[in-house]
């Protein structure tokens, strides 16, 4: 009514309508003009609007993704990505060495996030796909990333998911006892070996328990050791995956590390592996089991 008379039923109509395109407004991201960042690589990314269908090829920028409240407009996810729950539906198209292009070009996306080192960025630009590479390896990294996602997807939620990794971390960082700083501490990513150095995001979670990592930041993030390294290194404790803990002692000289020698060797699922490599929102969870091993780190090794 207006004024206690009531409304002609095309103004009411047209006042429903208005009401509506409103609210779906507001729902929408808004975005007045173009935003371009800059990716790992040097290159300036224009984003004319935000996108709408995305393709992540890397399980850290999809799970990004998600914690910044935009899943819904994921469409395709590389073969690695199980984080959160509803990812796994979505269709898997490959990864670093192997992403599948034509299905990836199928699926229509307005944005492909994905890894500096993935080899298909070129060929997927080449057929007019919009690729953002970015690939953290640091905190610093990390906290680039969020802010330019959530840039590119107009989320507003950037800030409020920084706040909340930063906070779970000084909250894991806080479990660790005096007792047990200093330990030197060998991080394995996989039995080649490739380990975390000082200088890998993983490296700077170790340092906020107090752990002295045996692997030096000069020989990169992510290096591959000759395992003679190790023995030399001598860990008090040992950080890898439940496979590669079962067969460890077996590697020659192995046994006289301190870590084999004492059963300090913590063996983690390969859901908790996922947790510990994936520079993302899930940092907090990660720290946490880095310091239960510091604290309990007690795997029977054969």
């Amino acid at each position: 009514m207006a004024d206690g008379y009531p409304l002609p039923r095309c103004w009411a109509l047209g006042l429903l309508i208005s009401l509506f395109a409103l609210l779906f407004g507001m729902a929408q991201p808004v975005r007045a003009e173009p935003v371009r960042i800059v990716d790992d690589r040097g290159r300036t990314v224009t984003l004319p609007a935000p996108p709408r269908r995305i393709v992540s090829l890397l399980p850290s920028l999809t799970e990004t993704v998600c914690a910044l409240g935009a899943c819904d407009r994921l469409v395709g996810v590389d073969n690695y990505s199980n984080w959160p729950d509803r990812v796994k539906s979505l269709p898997h198209v490959g990864g670093l060495e192997d992403a599948q292009v034509e299905t990836v070009v199928a699926l229509r996306p307005d944005l492909v996030l994905a890894a500096t080192s993935t080899r298909s960025v070129a060929r997927l630009e080449a057929l007019g796909l919009r690729v953002l590479a970015i690939e953290p390896r640091t905190l610093a990294d990390l906290r680039r990333l969020i802010a330019q996602l959530d840039q590119a997807l107009a989320t507003g939620q950037g800030a409020a998911l920084q706040a909340g990794i930063d906070q779970a971390l000084a909250g894991a960082a806080g479990l660790v006892s005096p007792a047990v700083r200093g330990r030197r501490v060998y991080f394995e990513v996989s039995e080649a070996p490739y380990a975390a150095s000082e200088a890998s995001f993983v490296g700077e979670l170790l340092a906020r328990l107090g752990a002295a990592n045996v692997v030096p930041a000069s020989l990169g993030p992510f290096p591959k050791l000759n395992p003679e390294f190790v023995v030399r290194a001598d860990p008090q404790v040992i950080l890898t995956t439940s496979g590669s803990a079962a067969r460890i002692a077996e590697r020659p000289g192995w046994r006289a590390i301190s870590a084999v020698r004492e059963s300090r060797v913590c063996a983690f699922t390969p859901s908790q592996a996922d947790v510990l490599v994936r520079p993302g929102p899930r940092l907090g969870e990660g720290l946490r089991l880095m310091a239960d091993c510091l604290t309990r780190p007690i795997s029977r090794v054969p």
